[in-house]
């Protein structure tokens, strides 16, 4: 019986940021595994709360096949309460699970991992909606949370060419500590503004808290913007049938009252979707440039598990690892 390891959430963020210049290619690679068929990805679960209807705690399931199978879980919370208090809005685990045996094999902080893995989408989905360029005259950042932090860290690290950002926020602190991170980490010259200014930017990433779309027509998108839909219910669906739309995985975008979920409702039909990004990526997939581009990514499991079995494997080979000794109360059928 092998050990059972917990590799803590300081240990997660060294390994992360000594290797953030690999984390695109990574996504990028679960993402080809995924259009292959070489993962278990099965829908998300949500536990939510009658009283507390903004809080709610997601399972992600899934599993790898392939030279570095294995299986596991997220289990993510998301509490948009904490941030009056100056906590983190999301908090997980990642619990991996042997591919042989089904024993679990290490637990990992998970809201660290889950915010790289969202960014490095989010990045990758901008190179591959932007013609694959590095490049925008404005950024605007809708939301200046963790997410939009993280996201503003990877376009740096993959070495974007942005002239200036516009963040927008309710809280006029979140917005200003986030303007003065995108100057700190170099990506360009920032300033907060309006929600209007930053929808006009080349370069638009929602990253909010939203439950319901509140950018609705007249508010509109131009040709050629490159629109990263991470908080995914931020947009009305009206506009997505004027763009072209991407997924990370169709079927799971459908759900849970997204955009692309209420677009579908609205028409009936998944006919506005152009496809998934792994296709974009195999030149599979086709887009209009006289009409904005869209990613709306549901975010799968299986990014999560992929990041977290190289951090494990990574720490376990640096001894940075804290074994659980005794984890399994009995490791024989018959003593």
């Amino acid at each position: 019986m092998s050990d059972f390891h917990v590799i803590p959430g300081a240990v997660i963020k060294d390994i992360l940021d000594s290797h953030a210049h690999d984390m695109v290619r990574r996504i990028e690679q679960v993402y080809l595994q995924h259009h292959d068929g070489q993962t278990l990805n099965p829908d998300s679960y949500f536990l939510r709360f009658p009283k507390q209807p903004a809080n709610r705690i997601i399972a992600l399931p899934a599993a790898l096949e392939g030279e570095d199978a294995v299986a596991g879980i997220k289990w993510i919370s998301s509490f948009p309460g904490n941030v009056a208090q100056q906590k983190p809005r999301a908090s997980a685990v990642v619990i991996l699970n042997d591919r042989e045996t089904g024993y679990p094999f290490a637990c990992l902080e998970g809201a660290q991992i889950s915010a790289v893995r969202t960014a490095a989408s989010a990045a990758s989905g901008a190179y591959w909606l932007n013609g694959q360029s590095r490049k925008a005259a404005c950024v605007g950042f809708i939301g200046a949370g963790v997410i939009a932090r993280t996201i503003a860290r990877m376009l740096s690290v993959e070495g974007w060419d942005i002239g200036h950002a516009v963040v927008h926020d309710f809280d006029m602190a979140s917005a200003d500590a986030l303007t003065g991170f995108i100057e700190d980490v170099d990506l360009c010259t920032a300033r907060t503004g309006s929600l209007e200014q930053a929808l006009a930017a080349d370069l638009v990433i929602f990253a909010t808290t939203a439950g319901e779309p509140y950018v609705k027509p007249p508010l509109a998108f131009r040709a050629g913007q490159v629109v990263l839909n991470i908080s995914l219910r931020d947009i009305a669906p009206q506009l997505l049938l004027e763009a072209n739309n991407l997924c990370d995985d169709i079927e799971h975008c459908m759900k849970a009252n997204t955009s692309p979920h209420l677009a579908e409702q609205l028409t009936g039909s998944r006919a506005f979707v152009n496809g998934t990004l792994a296709g974009l990526i195999r030149g599979e997939v086709e887009l209009d440039p006289a009409k904005p581009s869209i990613f709306s990514p549901f975010g799968l499991g299986v990014l999560d598990l992929a990041l977290s079995k190289f951090i494990v494997d990574t720490a376990l080979a640096e001894s940075r690892g804290i074994a659980i000794e005794s984890f399994f109360g009995e490791t024989l059928r018959w003593n």
